[in-house]
């Protein structure tokens, strides 16, 4: 079967594999597909913020040393299986490597930390000896946080010329806003600026805005200004970037396809 035909399947595995519980063949299926198709691969990326985002529900508590030590060797081995896996990838899918390692590194302490949040949420902590339990508004609140969450009608991940990721880009047309979240560790310079652009299938590139340093950046859009754009850019510009119509005037430094998501 072919998941990226069956958006509500894939969406479920997303969830699954962001939090970490899809495991065994299953979790190395979907690794497999993820790599051959950036309809799956932004799917995971979807989930893994919103899962992450249930932790500001729960207060700060400091963990034991032997959790520290657990999400380490959880990390160490997901880092040793994908060096395995990666000596056994024909070169044909190696095009994803670069984001796949980013990824998995990512997902594997993201996925700690929302286990950690929805074993507190669900089963209760030990505090002092005594147990404190879940209460029906604080599931509620979860739930509703959830439902509440931006809605994600494109993503797209652009990535440079090694596929090595930079920036989650995902439009949610209920709020009117592109959201980029940067995955990797480029910064441009206090003089230069980065600019992101929708190439349409006919005409020049268009403007979306321009950046800030920050690592989640929103911008005002709608719907129009991506419906059928296959492809975004970002362009390092000069401080305050250049106007749309002259179109980039620096180096195009990361692309990526827009995938439209069923909502």
């Amino acid at each position: 079967m072919n998941i990226t035909q069956h958006p509500d399947l894939l969406d479920r595995l997303a969830a699954s594999y962001a939090l970490g519980t899809l495991r065994g063949g299953a979790r190395r299926r979907f690794e497999t597909l993820a790599r051959e198709h950036a309809t799956v691969r932004a799917a995971a990326l979807v989930w893994q913020t919103r899962w992450s985002g249930l932790t500001e529900l729960q207060p700060t508590v400091q963990p034991a040393p032997a959790v520290w030590t657990r999400i380490d060797n959880l990390l160490r081995a997901d880092q040793s299986a994908q060096a395995m896996r990666a000596a056994r990838v024909p070169e044909s899918t190696q095009t994803a490597g670069g984001w796949w390692r980013n990824l998995l590194v990512w997902r594997g302490a993201s996925a700690v930390c929302a286990l950690a949040t929805l074993a507190a949420v669900v089963v209760g902590v030990q505090i002092n000896g005594g147990l404190r339990t879940t209460t029906g508004a604080q599931i509620a609140a979860l739930q509703q946080q959830l439902q509440v969450a931006p809605q994600i009608q494109y993503v797209a991940v652009l990535a440079d010329d090694k596929a090595a990721a930079s920036m989650l880009v995902t439009f949610d047309p209920k709020n009117n806003q592109l959201v980029l979240q940067r995955v990797g560790g480029f910064q441009e310079g206090t003089d230069k600026s980065l600019q992101l652009w929708a190439l349409p299938p006919a005409g020049g590139p268009r403007s979306l805005g321009v950046l800030g340093q920050d690592k989640l950046l929103k911008l005002v859009a709608g719907e129009a200004d991506v419906k059928q754009v296959p492809t975004l850019a970002i362009s390092l510009e000069p401080k305050g970037g250049v106007p749309s119509e002259t179109g980039p005037t620096g180096p195009v430094l990361f692309k990526g396809e827009l995938i439209q998501r069923m909502l």
